[in-house]
């Protein structure tokens, strides 16, 4: 085997830290210029006759609560293997952002977050990170499904025996997969999974699902708060049904972080089209809720990609 001099080696880890940040901001400038859908003259005119302190500090602290309630989650969950401090975690989580922008569902998060801890332990964290990850996304199901239906009831788009058919084949997958739990494939089963979720303590459990139910209703609400910024006045039931179904859809397509306004954005056209709303503001509310859920904290990630130190033993 080679052994790669130390000098090239910091050389190496260098020049794979500044391609991860580069990359990263070329891929958001490019969305950002070259998106003929963004039209931004029109909301200068509408920031210019809006401007306010206060409006804007107060859509900002969504964005600060959103990704601190996800640091309090990862911090909550590591410490079944370390104990970590706020600052630690909020190295790993922002770090294993910035580093997963370019790849799908931000996937590259698992392998990132690994590198913070002993080689040995990369396993369990890759396991307690799909927990934090997991139950976001049972939340996204549960309230994105509430939303479907209930917005299905005041605009019908599905049929009611498409719907009954829908959940019965959602049954049926449910029970083939209770079934099946105690199948193993290459090691692994079902059954071994739950029996993996049940050693972590219930506190931690309890304290992960309280602090996913806060980040999404943070996440949902700012972009309630953003519609009505930008004059879109519809009763809050609705309006909320329809914020929850775009992100259930929108999270449930395969896609990259840094492409993640856009599919929003085009589900977002589709549904608020049914309501009304011009299809510019759907887009574009899409495209800051992006800009101020994964830009802002990419680039403070980036400072901590920068200074990141593996405890990976070779």
């Amino acid at each position: 085997m080679i052994a790669i001099p130390h000098k090239a080696k910091q050389f190496l880890v260098f020049l794979i830290k500044l391609l991860i940040v580069g990359g990263a901001f070329y891929f958001i400038w490019n969305q950002l210029a070259h998106n003929k859908q963004l039209d931004w003259q029109k909301f200068l005119d509408l920031l210019d006759r809006k401007k306010s302190f206060w409006g804007i500090l107060f859509l900002l602290s969504f964005s600060f609560f959103n990704r601190y309630f996800e640091i309090l989650k990862w911090q909550n969950l590591a410490q079944v293997v370390e104990k970590i401090s706020v600052g630690k975690a909020t190295a790993q989580v922002l770090g294993a952002l910035t580093a997963s922008i370019f790849t799908p569902n931000g996937i590259g998060e698992y392998g990132a977050k690994a590198l913070y801890f002993p080689k040995s332990e990369a396993k369990r964290i890759v396991f307690l990170n799909l927990i934090c990850n997991g139950i976001q996304m049972i939340l996204t199901i549960i309230f994105g499904t509430v939303g479907l239906l209930y917005f299905n009831y005041k605009f019908p788009i599905i049929s009611n025996k498409s719907l009954m058919l829908v959940f019965g084949i959602l049954l049926l997958v449910c029970g083939l997969l209770f079934g099946l739990k105690k199948i193993t494939i290459r090691g692994y089963s079902l059954n071994k999974l739950f029996e993996k979720i049940n050693e972590i303590p219930k506190q931690i459990h309890q304290k992960n699902i309280l602090l996913a139910i806060s980040r999404y209703l943070i996440f949902s609400h700012q972009y309630y708060f953003l519609f009505l910024a930008f004059d879109v006045k519809l009763p809050y039931l609705l309006l909320m049904a329809t914020i929850t179904s775009v992100y259930f859809l929108a999270s449930s397509l395969p896609t990259f972080q840094f492409l993640d306004f856009a599919v929003k954005g085009s589900v977002a056209v589709f549904f608020f089209g049914l309501l009304g709303v011009n299809e510019w503001i759907a887009v574009f509310i899409s495209t800051l809720m992006w800009f101020l859920n994964v830009v802002f904290p990419v680039i403070i990630g980036s400072y901590y990609v920068f200074n990141f130190k593996s405890v990976w033993k070779s």
